[in-house]
């Protein structure tokens, strides 16, 4: 894995800045992008909103992925685990005490959101001086260690969690008196919005945020401190980095992007439930998820960590919808074939092109495809 980051070095670090009509012309698809996104809940069911929802938790966890795996060279296998202690922190904090069987507090939901976030990103510290001394898979199954981890906490603690038998339910997401449940009788266009419309737009700025912060801190100084030490570690030792900061701060980063990931999960599913097992909402299954978003998307492309949430976690929501609507996958004589299982084999396929044939992901052929159109605009230019 750290020589396919080493690959991938040329894919997200342009060697000189686009030309302005090209800047311009990403902007200008970005914006369009937004206001369908922002128009889309006037038009969709909620099914479909639920299934774009859960899309954005996987853009937000991929994101933090990327920017350790890709940016700084980092391989970790537990993002399931900070998914789960971003969650539970949520709804511990939110959550009031139910009858004595589990602990709540009460908090803000809105103070809870970023205090899960932080507080994984402490976790994420507290696992610096392991990750500063390893690299490579050797790191990886060093992280690994923390989904089991998560799996016996989970487990154990069932006066934070609620136990595997019933878990226990966050406290609905409020912003300064507005609640995004089906309450208040909202009505926009004739559009009512209940709780998928109003938790599309509260996932839509989570993601958008997280999207810009990722993208500023790449372009910043600590982005080209992680790019440094993946590339070498001496050299970047010599130009006055600090290596062992530099590794911290990417893994802090990444998990406190996997708790609000992990926040996102619990407020799609209303329910906080811990695994029974080591594949499940927070097992090692989704661990290898998120890093085929990465892989798939291109290392180090925050806007091809989008493309690879969209293929992961998009593309089992969308078959099963259309597996509703059309009559497939259902019926006791249709074999084992499920729209997960269908979508496990499509991604996984996609891996192995990706390593076979274009290391740099899905953002180094869009990069590739702008930059040909960049060069015949110049081309028609010189010749006029």
């Amino acid at each position: 894995m750290s020589e396919l980051a080493m690959r991938a070095t040329v894919t997200d670090a342009p060697a000189k800045a686009p030309a302005k009509p090209l800047r311009w012309l990403r902007l200008l698809a970005w914006l369009v992008l937004l206001a369908v996104l922002l128009v889309l809940p006037l038009y969709l069911g909620a099914e479909w909103l639920k299934a774009g929802q859960w899309m954005m938790v996987g853009a937000v966890g991929a994101i933090g992925l990327t920017m350790l795996v890709g940016q700084a060279g980092q391989l970790s296998l537990a993002h399931a685990f900070f998914l789960l202690a971003g969650g539970t922190t949520y709804t511990v904090l939110a959550s009031g005490t139910e009858d004595g069987r589990v602990i709540g507090f009460g908090v803000d939901p809105l103070l809870s959101l970023l205090a899960a976030v932080a507080f994984t990103a402490l976790l994420g510290l507290a696992f610096a001086p392991v990750s500063g001394r390893l690299r490579g898979i050797y790191l990886g199954v060093a992280s690994l260690s923390l989904v089991f981890l998560g799996l016996f906490l989970g487990q154990s603690a069932e006066r934070f969690t609620g136990g595997t038998s019933t878990g226990r339910t966050p406290a609905p997401f409020e912003l300064f008196g507005f609640t995004f449940d089906s309450s208040g009788g909202l009505v926009i266009l004739g559009v009512p919005f209940r709780q998928a419309e109003k938790m599309w737009y509260l996932y839509l700025a989570l993601t958008v945020i997280a999207f810009a912060l990722a993208r500023g801190a790449v372009n910043s100084r600590v982005g080209r401190s992680w790019r440094a030490v993946r590339d070498h570690e001496a050299s970047a030792a010599a130009m006055g980095v600090n290596v062992a900061r530099a590794k911290a701060g990417a893994f802090a980063v990444s998990s406190a992007y996997a708790g609000l990931a992990g926040v996102m999960t619990v407020l799609w599913f209303d329910i906080l439930k811990p695994d029974e097992n080591e594949f499940g909402t927070y097992g090692i299954n989704v661990s290898i998820a998120y890093l085929a978003m990465v892989i798939i998307g291109g290392l180090g492309s925050i806007g091809g960590a989008l493309v690879g949430a969209l293929i992961v976690f998009g593309l089992p929501q969308v078959l099963s919808l259309y597996s509703t609507q059309l009559g497939i996958f259902t019926g006791s004589g249709e074999g084992a074939f499920t729209p997960i299982l269908v979508s496990t084999f499509v991604y996984g396929a996609a891996i192995i092109l990706v390593v076979l044939f274009e290391p740099g992901g899905l953002a180094a052929i869009g990069r590739r495809i702008t930059g040909g159109l960049h060069r015949e605009r110049k081309k028609e230019g010189t010749s006029r």
